[in-house]
C-alpha cells in the first residue's frame, strides 16, 4: 500500500510545482517607497539594490567621486555587512563604521524629472553623498532615509552614491542602549531596499520626506464604517517644482478585488510655482467589503494628477482596506462595529534571520507573515521597532493585525536630543504606516523603559497630531509612568498570575492586552526555560515547549489562560515567533515556534491546531481542518503519542490491524479552542522491532484521522524511518517566484531520508552544498554553514538569486561519500526577470553576476578579552532588574 501512496504524493507535489510555474499560485507584490507603480503616469521606479562596493571601517575621502573603491567587496542590497553563524548571539556581530559606494550613469529619460533616492532604512547613524555633495544625514536604523538628488546628477558620465553608516553604541538616538546590554541584535548596513523614484515636476509627495504634520503624500482615513457604507477621506499633498503655476485635478478610482470600479471622485486645484498644497475629499463607498483578519479584502486605489487638458502628470496605486477599529474598555475590542468574537492571539517578531541578520529580502518578509498566518495567528507585535514595508504589505493581504512599535528597549537618556529623536521616530512611523489596514494599534512608548511621565503624555499627543482621525489608538505597559494617558494597557490576565487582573477594581474605560506571554525563565540572567527549546534537541523538549505554550499545570499565561477571560482582556502576543540572536546573552533566544531558518518546531503545529476547522476561501494562508502526529517513531520517542488537531474527533491507529484510540473534543466551554490530545502508552519500539524482523515494515505506522460532523476531513501518517539511503532537497518558498534582482533569497532544505523519502531525524551527517547557474550560496565553512551539520534530520541553506534570470541548480551530498553513504540530490530553481529596472554601472553588474564568492562578507573570528567580558556581565544587573519589573 505504501508505494501507491508515495506515487500519489509525488504526483501531488508535481502538480503543485506545475501550478506554481504556470503562475496559478498566489504571488505577493511589494510596495516601493510607500506606493505601487501605475503605468503611464510619468512616475517610474528603479531598483538601486544591485552592485554596491562595501568596506568595513573608516575610509578617508570615500565620499569623493574619484575615490578608488575597486578593491572593496561587491554586494547587493539588502546587505547586513556580514554573514554570521546560526548561533550569533553574545555581541559577536560587527559594530562600527562601514562605507558603501555605488556607480551608475543616469538614464537620459531622467532629464527634466524630479529624482528621489529612497532608502527604506540604514542601520545606525548615516550620511549620504551624491557626487561628493552631502545630501542627507540621519539618526536611527528603522525608518526611511530620503534625498532629492535631482540637482546633483551628471549625465553622460559615471555618478557615485556614497553612504557612511555606523551602528556603534550611541545614546543620543533610540534604541540608545549599548548592544552588549540589548535583548536583540543591532546588526548593521543598508539592510533594506533602496529605490530611485523618477516623476514629473508636479507630483504627489513622500510623507517621510516632507515632514508635514498629518500630511505629505496620501493619507487615507475612514469614518462611519458599516456593512452598508463607508466614508473614505483622501488627503493628497501635491508639490509643484516647476517655474510656472499649475492648474488641474486630482482624480481617484477605487477598484474592488474583482477589478470592478466601485467609486470615483475628483478635486480641482491649483498650485503656484515652487509651492505645495493639500487637497481633501471624501469618497463614499456603498456596501463595502470590510477588511478583517479572516477576510482581508483589499481595494486598489488609483491616484492620478491631471492637468487642465486632462493629461496625466503623476500617479500611483495604493492598496487599502476599509475597516473600523474601536477599543471600548470593559467591552473590549470592536471591529467594523461589532465586538470581536474571540481573543486575538498572536506573536512578537524580530526581523532577523539566520546567517543574514536583518537583511531579509522582501520575499522572506512575506513568507514570515505567511507562516505565522498559517499557524492561525491574527496579530503581530513589531518588537521593538518599525519593520520592513514588505512585512506590512504582507500583513495587509494575509490578514494579520499589527502593533506598530517605536524603536526602544529599556533605555532613557535625559539629554533633550534623545526625546526629540524619539518624537521624530513616532511621527515618521505613523506617516509611513498610517494607510495600512493591518495597523491595529500604535505602541509609541519605549519598551520596558522607565521614562518620565511627561514623555508618555507627549507621545500620545504626537500620535493624535499625526493621525487626527477616528480609529487611532495607543497602548503601553500598565506599570509604566503615564499609563493613564493610554486607552490600552499591557498586562497579564488573572489566570496568568500577574498584572492588573489581580485587582478587583479594573478601570472600565481601559482595554487590556498581553504584549508578551509564554516565556518562562528561571531568572533574567541564566535564562533557562522549558519554553526555550532549540529544534535540534529533538521531540521531547519540543513537546514540553508546546505543552507549556498550550496549557500549563501551574498558573501562567498560556494559550488556554488567554481564553479564560472577559472581553476586557483582548488576547496576547507570544514571545516569540522565531528564534533570534541577542546582544546581551551568549545564547540565541530559542523560544520561537520556528527556528531562525523558519523550520517548524512541534509548537508550530500546536498553534495550527487552534485555527477554526472550517475552510475559509477568503484567506491566502493555510486554513481549515488539520491533524498532526507529534511523534517521530524513533527508538527514543515517547510511548504516549501527542496529536494536535482542530477536528471534533480524532482516531489514532497504531500499526496495521492494531489498536485504535478515539478522542472526542468536549462541548466548547472555557479555555483554548483545541486542547492538546495525548493518547497514553501507544508507541512500542519492541512491536516495531518485531514487525521489522518479520519483514513487515509497511505494517508499522501511526495514522491519525480527523473528523468533523462524522466526515473524515484530515489525515496524517507517520512511519519509522529505516536505513538512510539518500539526500532529499526541497525549496521552502511558499510557492513564491524567485526574482533575478540580485537581492531575492530563498531557503533550500536538505534532509537525510530512507528509500521511501521518510526523514531520518536521528543522524549526524554533514551536508556539502554546491550551486550552478545565476545564484550564489549564502554559506561557507568559516560560519559552519557549508558544509553544515544535519540537525533533527535537516540542514537548510540560503540561496541568493543574481541579476540574470535562469535556472539555478543546487546540489547536496554528504561529506565523505562512500559506497553505502546516502546518495546526493539536486534541485532546480527557476528565476524570473526583475519587475523594476536595475540601476548600476554595467561593468559592476557584470562582475556581480560572474563572481562566485562573497567571502569578504563572512565575519572574521573575534577575540574578546576576559576583562571586557566581565565588565559587560556587570552591566547586565540593571537589565535583569528592569526586565523583571515589567514582567
Amino acid at each position: 500500500m505504501k508505494k501507491p501512496f508515495l506515487n500519489i504524493r509525488t504526483a501531488l507535489c508535481s502538480l503543485i510545482l506545475m501550478i506554481a510555474q504556470l503562475g496559478f499560485a498566489h504571488q505577493p507584490e511589494f510596495s516601493t517607497a510607500g506606493f505601487f507603480e501605475l503605468p503611464n503616469t510619468g512616475r517610474t521606479v528603479y531598483s538601486m539594490n544591485p552592485a554596491w562596493r562595501l568596506h568595513k571601517g573608516s575610509a578617508d575621502g570615500a565620499e569623493r567621486p574619484d575615490f578608488n573603491d575597486k578593491e572593496w567587496n561587491l554586494v547587493s542590497l539588502p546587505d547586513g555587512i556580514e554573514y554570521v553563524p546560526s548561533e550569533a548571539s553574545g555581541c559577536i556581530n560587527y559594530q562600527g563604521e562601514v562605507w558603501y559606494r555605488k556607480h551608475f550613469t543616469p538614464e537620459e529619460a531622467w532629464k527634466g524629472k524630479q529624482l528621489f533616492l529612497h532608502f527604506e532604512a540604514i542601520m545606525g547613524k548615516s550620511k549620504v553623498w551624491i557626487n561628493g555633495q552631502l545630501v542627507k544625514e540621519h539618526f536611527g536604523g528603522f525608518l526611511p532615509v530620503i534625498a532629492n538628488i535631482t540637482e546633483y546628477l551628471r549625465y553622460g558620465q559615471d555618478n557615485v552614491i556614497a553612504v557612511w553608516a555606523d551602528n556603534s553604541n550611541d545614546p543620543s538616538y533610540p534604541p540608545g542602549k549599548p548592544q552588549d546590554a540589548l535583548d536583540f541584535t543591532y546588526f548593521g548596513g543598508i539592510y533594506r531596499d533602496c529605490w530611485l523614484i523618477a516623476h514629473n515636476n508636479v507630483f504627489l509627495t513622500d510623507p517621510n520626506y516632507e515632514n508635514e504634520t498629518a500630511g505629505g503624500g496620501l493619507f487615507v482615513s475612514f469614518n462611519h464604517v458599516s456593512e452598508q457604507s463607508a466614508d473614505v477621506k483622501l488627503d493628497a499633498h501635491i508639490r509643484n517644482m516647476s517655474e510656472k503655476s499649475f492648474t488641474g485635478k486630482v482624480e481617484y478610482q477605487l477598484f474592488n478585488a474583482a477589478q470592478k470600479l466601485v467609486a470615483q471622485a475628483e478635486k480641482a486645484f491649483s498650485v503656484s510655482k515652487r509651492k505645495e498644497r493639500k487637497t481633501s475629499l471624501v469618497l463614499h463607498v456603498n456596501q463595502p467589503e470590510l477588511w478583517e483578519p479572516d477576510s482581508p479584502t483589499l481595494y486598489k486605489l488609483h491616484v492620478m494628477i491631471k492637468d487642465k487638458a486632462g493629461k496625466l502628470i503623476d500617479g500611483y496605486r495604493r492598496r487599502i482596506g476599509i475597516r473600523s477599529i474601536e477599543f471600548k474598555g470593559k467591552d473590549g475590542f470592536w471591529l467594523n462595529g461589532k465586538p470581536y468574537p474571540f481573543p486575538l492571539i498572536g506573536a512578537n517578531r524580530h526581523q532577523d534571520f539566520a546567517i543574514i541578520g536583518n537583511a531579509l529580502s522582501n520575499s522572506l518578509h512575506w513568507r514570515d507573515a505567511k507562516k505565522l498566518r498559517d499557524a492561525g495567528l491574527r496579530v503581530i507585535r513589531n518588537a521593538h521597532y518599525p519593520q520592513d514595508p514588505a512585512f506590512m504589505d504582507a500583513c495587509d493581504e494575509l490578514g494579520l493585525f499589527v502593533i506598530v512599535n517605536t524603536p526602544g528597549w529599556q533605555f532613557w537618556n535625559d539629554e533633550p536630543i534623545f526625546a526629540q529623536r524619539v518624537f521624530s521616530d513616532i511621527r515618521n512611523m505613523v506617516r509611513r504606516d498610517r494607510n495600512h489596514p493591518s495597523v491595529w494599534m500604535w505602541e509609541p512608548i519605549l519598551n520596558e523603559t522607565w521614562y518620565p511621565e511627561d514623555f508618555a503624555k507627549n507621545v500620545v499627543s504626537i500620535l493624535h497630531e499625526e493621525y487626527p482621525y477616528p480609529y487611532c489608538y495607543a497602548g503601553c505597559d500598565v506599570t509604566a509612568k503615564g499609563h493613564e494617558y493610554f486607552p490600552i494597557h499591557f498586562t497579564h490576565p488573572v489566570n496568568g498570575a500577574g498584572g492588573a487582573f489581580n485587582t478587583s477594581d479594573l478601570d472600565p474605560d481601559i482595554s487590556y492586552f498581553t504584549r508578551e506571554w509564554g516565556d518562562n525563565v528561571d531568572d533574567w540572567n541564566s535564562h533557562n526555560s522549558p519554553s526555550r527549546v532549540n529544534r535540534p534537541w529533538g521531540e521531547v523538549p519540543m513537546l514540553i515547549q508546546a505543552q507549556g505554550y498550550a496549557k500549563t499545570d501551574y498558573q501562567y499565561t498560556c494559550y488556554d489562560a488567554l481564553y479564560r477571560n472577559s472581553r476586557q482582556h483582548m488576547g496576547g502576543c507570544l514571545w516569540h515567533s522565531f528564534d533570534h540572536q541577542r546582544g546581551y546573552h551568549p545564547d540565541p533566544f530559542y523560544g520561537g515556534i520556528m527556528d531562525a531558518f523558519r523550520q517548524p518546531k512541534l509548537s508550530y503545529y500546536m498553534f495550527c491546531s487552534q485555527r477554526p476547522a472550517e475552510k475559509n476561501d477568503k484567506l491566502i494562508a493555510e486554513n481549515g481542518p488539520m491533524v498532526f502526529i507529534a511523534n517521530a517513531m524513533t527508538p527514543f520517542s515517547p510511548k504516549d503519542v501527542t496529536v494536535y488537531s482542530n477536528c471534533e474527533e480524532v482516531r489514532l491507529t497504531c500499526c496495521k490491524g492494531g489498536k485504535q484510540y478515539t478522542y472526542k473534543k468536549a462541548v466548547k466551554g472555557e479555555g483554548m479552542p483545541s486542547p492538546v490530545i495525548t493518547f497514553n502508552n501507544v508507541w512500542d519500539v519492541m512491536h516495531d522491532k518485531a514487525l521489522a524482523r518479520a519483514n513487515k515494515h509497511e505494517e508499522s505506522y501511526l495514522l491519525a484521522e480527523g473528523f468533523v460532523d462524522s466526515r473524515l476531513v484530515a489525515t496524517h501518517k507517520v512511519v519509522p524511518t529505516r536505513r538512510p539511503s539518500k539526500v532529499i532537497l526541497w525549496v521552502d518558498n511558499e510557492q513564491t517566484e524567485t526574482t533575478a534582482d540580485g537581492s531575492d533569497l530563498i531557503t533550500v532544505v536538505a534532509a537525510i531520508a530512507d528509500d521511501n523519502g521518510n526523514i531520518k531525524r536521528l543522524n549526524n551527517y554533514h551536508i556539502q552544498f554546491e550551486i550552478e547557474g545565476p545564484g550564489e550560496l549564502v554559506a561557507n565553512n568559516e560560519t559552519f554553514t557549508n558544509p553544515r551539520a544535519i540537525q533533527w534530520g535537516t540542514a537548510p541553506v540560503l540561496v541568493r538569486a543574481k541579476t540574470q534570470a535562469g535556472e539555478i541548480k543546487v546540489k547536496a551530498s554528504v561529506v565523505y561519500n562512500g559506497v553505502h553513504t546516502p546518495a546526493p540530490a539536486e534541485i532546480t530553481i527557476q528565476t524570473v526577470e526583475a519587475k523594476h529596472p536595475l540601476i548600476a554601472a554595467p561593468n559592476e553588474l557584470k562582475l556581480l553576476q560572474n563572481q562566485s564568492k562573497n567571502d569578504k562578507r563572512f565575519m572574521p573570528l573575534n577575540k574578546v578579552s576576559q576583562e571586557a567580558q566581565q565588565q559587560s556581565r556587570l552591566k547586565l544587573k540593571e537589565v535583569e532588574k528592569q526586565q523583571s519589573d515589567f514582567e
